[in-house]
């Protein structure tokens, strides 16, 4: 194995790093995970710094090519953070303040993006045409390629299904709409990611819990968990019916820690073909084949393999 054939990638997330060092044949190498410290701009800094340090000690090699996948755009024209629910990295030089703290240049791209990337390189939807990645954790995003091919567009932000309405929403739905962190109400991100469906579940008058929590429960037989499941559940095909009718994708590749219930692969396409333009539905719903460090592999492919 030749350095010049490894490339470190890390998925920022709202509550965690995960890191993963991967080969030109997309093989891990080395995989950690550390806690971000929630709220504070230098302290994820300095937290990503360190990441990069343990990843390379792992395989005895410094200086390694970095990528990190963020959660939120980066802005064209002002080079800062934007649009994240980590609301602390909005605003912020991410890049320029990890390469001057590194000594080396850092790419950075959304995480829905590099999901999409990994995805279709080595895994769930290789060989696809039209890929609609999803991200389902602590924030809400998606990505769209087409032939291999990242969509961008001119404003940056295609594929940004979280801040989309709700669609085909209730007549309940419609009064008790949830605030995004965007400042709007009824978001696909407020319904859908791990805080929206706690939130639900207290709204409804269960306890406090995370989704992985409610999830379990459910899983249990415990009935007011799995009423808040299974409209979980139902809002998730909605969502992924309009990005169906919209796109047509071939495959809706879904990463990040909801990504591993269950039941969104069985469940949920047999309610989206109610909201689908079409009798004759292809579209199939996978989860990423590298499971929770996809998003990493795909940050660690921002960067060119060698000789390309």
């Amino acid at each position: 194995m030749s350095p010049s054939d490894l490339r470190l990638g890390i998925d920022l997330g709202c509550s965690r790093l995960t890191g993963a060092i991967v080969d030109a044949d997309h093989r891990v190498h080395a995989e950690r995970r550390l806690a971000v410290p929630v709220g504070d701009y230098s302290a994820t800094v300095a937290a990503i710094v360190e990441m990069v340090g343990i990843l390379e000690s792992d395989v005895g090699i410094e200086g390694l090519p970095v990528g990190v996948a963020t959660p939120g755009r980066l802005n064209a024209s002002r080079h800062l953070i934007c649009g994240s629910h980590a609301d602390w990295l909005n605003n912020r030089p991410l890049p320029r303040d990890l390469a001057a703290t590194l000594g080396r240049n850092v790419r950075t791209a959304h995480k829905a993006g590099c999901l999409a990337g990994a995805e279709q390189r080595s895994g769930g939807s290789a060989g696809a045409r039209r890929v609609f990645a999803a991200v389902l954790g602590s924030g809400v995003s998606g990505a769209l390629m087409i032939d291999g091919r990242l969509v961008g567009g001119a404003n940056g932000f295609a594929g940004a299904w979280g801040h989309n309405s709700l669609p085909w929403p209730s007549a309940a739905e419609m009064r008790g709409a949830p605030t995004c962190g965007c400042g709007l109400s009824g978001c696909i991100e407020a319904w859908l990611s791990g805080p929206g469906m706690s939130r639900d579940h207290e709204r409804r008058g269960g306890h406090a819990l995370a989704a992985p929590d409610i999830v379990a429960r459910a899983e249990a037989g415990e009935r007011l968990a799995g009423i808040t499941l299974r409209d979980w559940l139902a809002r998730s095909a909605r969502a992924f019916a309009m990005v169906i009718n919209l796109i047509e994708p071939e495959i809706i590749v879904v990463g990040g820690g909801l990504s591993r219930i269950r039941w969104l692969y069985s469940e949920v396409p047999k309610i989206w073909a109610r909201h689908c333009a079409t009798d004759d539905l292809r579209t199939t719903l996978v989860p990423a084949a590298h499971g929770e460090v996809s998003i990493a592999c795909g940050a660690a492919l921002l960067w060119p393999e060698p000789g390309a």
